[in-house]
């Protein structure tokens, strides 16, 4: 297990958002917005040796922003949002390590594997995250493409996550229903993940204490990551990034 910080961008600045409220029905709801730029935040990330973290961009407006991430920290951060064949190896170029996609390889509720092809082809699967973030619906889970707008007809399981690992070095995957609550962590879809993936997968979604994180760690196989967003004070939170890196530290789960 290790650490993987972030970066959100929406309309050119760094956010933190209420995962379900990205385009859905109810106004996108801010939990938080810096004064900072991007790169601020992955100088510290680079000067704390922290790789393998990303830059979501959510939405337009947010490419100028998040090449600056890429020129403080080339090769120490993946990018994702909006990530198409035609685009992708623009942002390897410009210093992603990985790209990030989902709504190019999932269109017509469905994974088309016509465009997964195509990127793989591009870019090689050795530099593709395939972003599974997903929604629950009667205890099972679904993707959740098109900035989390909708659940699609393609299900989080063991079939459908060891199908994916031979087009892709690794997973992102935020828990949507609890993205951005700071009400803890999906425990039933982390310890599904545990057992179903045997590639690094970073989960993303309801750490709002040094505890959520421990139960974390308790729970999750050797192949799980986290990330954790808005709960962090450099993020507007009340969770400190320094005690969180001192407890990770600690339990030999910080770098990548």
């Amino acid at each position: 297990m290790r650490f993987r910080p972030c970066i959100d961008l929406h309309q050119g600045k760094v956010k933190q958002l209420i995962g379900d409220s990205v385009f859905g029905e109810m106004k996108t709801k801010e939990l938080f917005v810096s004064k900072l730029g991007a790169d601020y935040f992955a100088k510290i990330f680079q000067e704390d040796k922290l790789s393998g973290g990303h830059v979501i961009m959510i939405g337009d407006g947010n490419v100028d922003e998040a090449l600056k991430a890429l020129e403080v920290f080339p090769g120490g951060m993946q990018i994702g949002g909006g990530i198409t064949r035609d685009n992708a190896p623009f942002f390897l170029e410009k210093g992603a390590s990985h790209i990030i996609v989902t709504s190019y390889i999932f269109s017509n509720e469905t994974l088309n594997m016509e465009n997964l092809n195509r990127l793989v082809k591009e870019v090689g699967k050795e530099k593709i995250v395939i972003d599974l973030s997903c929604k629950k619906q009667e205890d099972r889970w679904y993707v959740a493409s098109k900035n989390w707008r909708d659940s699609i007809k393609f299900e989080l399981n063991l079939e459908n996550i060891r199908f994916l690992e031979n087009y892709c070095d690794e997973f992102l995957i935020h828990a949507v229903d609890v993205e951005g609550k700071q009400e803890g962590i999906d425990i039933q879809l982390v310890k599904l993940l545990s057992k179903w993936a045997s590639i690094p997968t970073t989960y993303a979604g309801g750490v709002g204490s040094l505890s959520d994180l421990s139960l974390f760690h308790e729970i999750s196989s050797e192949n799980i990551n986290i990330t954790i967003g808005s709960a962090l004070d450099i993020y507007g939170g009340k969770l400190s990034y320094r005690e969180v890196l001192n407890l990770l530290e600690t339990n030999q789960m910080l770098y990548s």
